[in-house]
């Protein structure tokens, strides 16, 4: 049923409801020059309020914040990052990762604060002022806030599907409802390769689990497990990560962050559960193609650049069949 009281009948639907930002409840929220990043009216506005000179503060360390970040120091702006967690991209990147963008935004010129929330903003009818729990009030003439998003899952809640962290949806991406689908940012699907449920929020898998969905409602049987990948522009870095790591992995570290060109692996049992690339684009490769096969390697070879990696990894997979 449509806004317009429009009734559609269907043979299969999918549900393709993507994710809505976090918002911050706190006092002054309704101020203008206020922005959350999510769609391209979005970009149009804040892109209109970028002038050089300004000052911006950004609310989250995460990708979305320090990407705007690279973005509004090169455009000559006065840029805060304010992060609440003791490092940057503290949920999706190695402590030696964080430390390396950290370095490299603060090079830049950017301040960044960590271990800082936010309580309030304060002005007339704009904001002028971000009050933060360490007692510091940051003046500013915009804010721009991305500390992440949830799931939309309103309309499958009113369907009566199983809704934990996203549409719960099986190999298939069918839901409990017959003839019923969902892809993207708003499912809670099983990975094998990963070997648990997972919602992922990337270009990736919306585009791939959207790929496995219309096969399904076109009557193959196609199951969904793609590996997960991300990547982030900042400045002249690229990074490329792949696989998530579960946390209890030992942390190999190939090259030199002061080169600006290294990989972080995350190892168990001889296992690579998940890297993450730093202008090492065959780092990613070669990490791509080990993650989620049977192959071991000697930890102290992966961390030694002297050896070939692509010859490390070709090595390792041919053990392992």
């Amino acid at each position: 049923r449509l806004g317009d009281e429009r009734v559609l009948e269907y043979d299969k639907l999918l549900l393709a409801l993507g994710s809505k930002v976090r918002k911050l409840p706190v006092p002054g929220a309704e101020l203008a020059g206020i922005y959350y990043l999510r769609s391209v009216a979005d970009v149009l506005q804040i892109r209109a309020d970028l002038t050089p000179g300004r000052r911006l503060v950004i609310v989250g360390g995460g990708y979305i914040g320090l990407e705007v970040a690279a973005i509004a120091i090169t455009l000559g702006l006065q840029v805060t990052v304010i992060e609440a967690m003791d490092r940057l991209m503290a949920r999706v990147v190695s402590p030696m990762v964080s430390d390396f963008y950290r370095a490299r935004h603060q090079a830049a010129g950017v301040r960044v604060l960590h271990n800082t929330a936010l309580t309030s903003f304060a002005g007339d009818d704009r904001v002028a002022t971000v009050n933060t729990s360490t007692g510091e009030a940051l003046p500013c003439d915009l804010v721009i806030v991305g500390i992440g998003v949830q799931p939309e899952t309103g309309l499958a809640e009113r369907a009566g599907l199983a809704c934990d962290n996203g549409i719960q949806v099986d190999e298939f991406t069918r839901t409990a409802i017959p003839h019923v689908f969902a892809a993207g940012d708003c499912t809670n699907h099983p990975n094998s390769i990963l070997g648990r449920r997972v919602r992922l929020e990337s270009v990736q898998n919306a585009a791939d689990q959207g790929k496995a969905a219309a096969l399904n409602m076109l009557g193959h049987t196609h199951a969904y497990s793609q590996l997960p990948w991300f990547w982030s522009d900042q400045y002249d870095v690229k990074m490329q990560i792949a696989g998530i790591a579960n946390g209890d992995e030992e942390q190999v570290l190939r090259g030199n962050p002061a080169d600006a060109s290294f990989a972080v692996f995350y190892v168990a049992n001889g296992q690579v559960t998940a890297v993450e690339a730093v202008n090492r684009p065959r780092a990613f490769m070669a990490g791509k193609k080990l993650i989620g096969s049977a192959a071991r390697l000697d930890p102290a070879h992966l961390a030694d650049s002297t050896q070939p990696l692509a010859e490390l990894a070709q090595q390792a997979l041919a053990n392992a069949t």
